[in-house]
């Protein structure tokens, strides 16, 4: 009689989905993948190394970083959205990834905003509006006054023609209305610093670890920079709203995302150990040594309005300046 009294609990446990929680309650029990949508080396991935010891001990598993590179990061978009809703691979996306490939790619195979859970915002990642050396101007206002003066005559670098920086640099060009040549890079902000350095472009807003290293060796000038603040590592530099614009903060975020679909439990877990993560000082204080903010949200609800709010902010911009692909 005992036997068919726990059989038939257990069938009732199951109808209720008891046995299906105390799993998700037991969550993790083995290790998972952090899908980087860019290639080893880049700020994504160096952001994403420096947690992953600390994310994983906080689990209580081990967290294997997979970097899916490729098409803007899409490709790494696209694995993680397909991959099952179980807590066992996230995603580490960015502005670029999440809030503007959608504008700027007619054919994305994937809808961030349906097709992912958003955990948090974990990093800002404030950019510099940079020129070379000898280019004789030392304010955002005194550039716009000479490119005025000379239209169609000075070329801006950007990462590519979908990318957050050369979107950053229109709505620069839209506020003070200029008229200047594109030339877009492949290969990330890497070759499109190097561009600038080397003299074949005059100007171009790019991430601040990007240029960190040419600004400290002089080979590159800051004229402003995209936050709210001034930067603990840049501290002469005046940000873009003392420099006369009021409404210009932008930053490369970051943040952790899961596919739609995970249960809500295995989400605020995760948001839980990923908050404890990103207070811990060593956490903090290798990612500023690469310029890089420790940001959170104040729950997942946030971080989802506010990619939401991104998503909005960057398809306007791109569409009024026609940004596509390359």
């Amino acid at each position: 009689m005992r036997i068919v009294h726990a059989f038939a609990y257990a069938l009732t446990s199951l109808a209720l989905g008891i046995a299906p929680v105390a799993a998700q309650a037991q969550y993790p029990q083995k290790p998972i993948r952090m899908i980087i949508p860019f290639a080893p080396g880049g700020a994504s991935d160096f952001v994403g190394r420096i947690i992953q010891p600390h994310l994983g001990e906080r689990l209580g598993q081990q967290i294997v970083i997979e970097n899916r590179a490729g098409a803007a990061g899409n490709i790494g978009l696209e694995a993680a959205a397909r991959a099952a809703p179980d807590g066992y691979t996230i995603y580490l996306g960015n502005i670029g990834t999440v809030a503007i490939n959608p504008a700027v790619f007619t054919k994305l195979p994937v809808n961030p905003l349906k097709d992912f859970v958003p955990v948090t915002l974990i990093v800002d990642v404030p950019s510099t509006l940079v020129v070379n050396p000898s280019y004789a101007v030392d304010t955002p206002k005194a550039f716009a006054a000479d490119a005025r003066k000379r239209p169609g005559q000075i070329n801006f670098a950007s990462p590519g023609s979908g990318s957050q920086n050369r979107l950053e640099m229109e709505l620069f060009r839209n506020i003070e209305g200029l008229d200047m040549v594109h030339v877009p890079y492949k290969g990330g902000a890497g070759p499109a610093v190097a561009g600038l350095v080397a003299g074949e472009t005059s100007v171009m807003f790019t991430t601040l670890p990007s240029a960190i290293g040419m600004l400290h060796g002089k080979r590159l000038k800051a004229l402003a920079v995209t936050s709210a603040k001034r930067l603990d590592q840049l501290p002469s530099v005046p940000t873009m709203i003392e420099s006369g614009y009021p409404d210009f903060v932008t930053s490369s975020w970051q943040g952790i995302f899961v596919p739609a679909g995970t249960p809500k439990e295995v989400v605020d877990r995760l948001y839980s150990a990923a908050i404890q993560t990103m207070g811990n000082p060593d956490v903090v204080e290798r990612l500023a040594k690469g310029g890089v903010a420790v940001a959170t949200s104040a729950n997942p609800a946030a971080f989802a309005e506010f990619v939401a709010s991104e998503t909005r902010r960057w398809g306007k911009v791109a569409k009024e300046s026609g940004a596509t692909v390359d």
